[in-house]
């Protein structure tokens, strides 16, 4: 068995795919591609099939929300945590997307594990991934209103019970009837 030479993946998705390639970003030997969210299926698979890239196993999908920092191309962005076992490299793919309508197609056909994850996304921040198989709640009951780590999500406050305040506190808990 032969292993194909290892690839620059930076180099191979600028000359496949010009027109989704947005940015490359170097920061502590991690390498970020910035990618158009509507080609993101078609550059995962590439980079999983592809000879001397091999990134084979999705390690995490992270959704961001950038709110109200209105400098970014979008107000959401979604990164896939990819990792190459051949090649023992890592890679992170990262898409924007709009606070109007943050959608984005699903990548469970590329790995089924990316259900639990992108349920998450969906139930904490609100971003819809289009032909998902079961995209419902995952941690929040189903009637939940809202998505709890949008950055605009109001917060609810208690305060903490410690030895001089705990009079105070236990007189506004609400307690079983006997």
């Amino acid at each position: 068995m032969t292993i194909a030479e290892a690839h620059d993946p930076v180099e191979s998705i600028k000359s496949v795919f010009a027109d989704a390639f947005k940015d490359v970003v170097l920061f502590r030997d991690e390498t970020t591609i910035h990618v158009d969210p509507g080609q993101i299926v078609p550059i995962l698979r590439y980079l999983r099939d592809t000879p001397g890239l091999i990134y084979n196993y999705l390690s995490d999908i992270s959704p961001v929300d950038y709110y109200p920092d209105y400098s970014r191309p979008g107000r959401f962005s979604i990164s896939y945590h990819l990792y190459s076992m051949l090649y023992n490299r890592r890679l992170r793919v990262k898409a924007y997307l709009p606070e109007e309508e943050p959608v984005i197609e699903s990548v469970t056909s590329i790995w089924p594990a990316a259900n639990w994850l992108e349920r998450e996304a969906y139930d904490m921040m609100g971003i819809e991934f289009k032909n998902h198989p079961n995209l419902r709640r995952i941690l929040n009951p189903i009637d939940w209103d809202g998505h709890p780590h949008r950055r605009d999500y109001p917060l609810s406050y208690e305060t903490i019970q410690f030895s001089f305040n705990a009079e105070e506190i236990m007189q506004r808990k609400p307690f079983a009837r006997e």
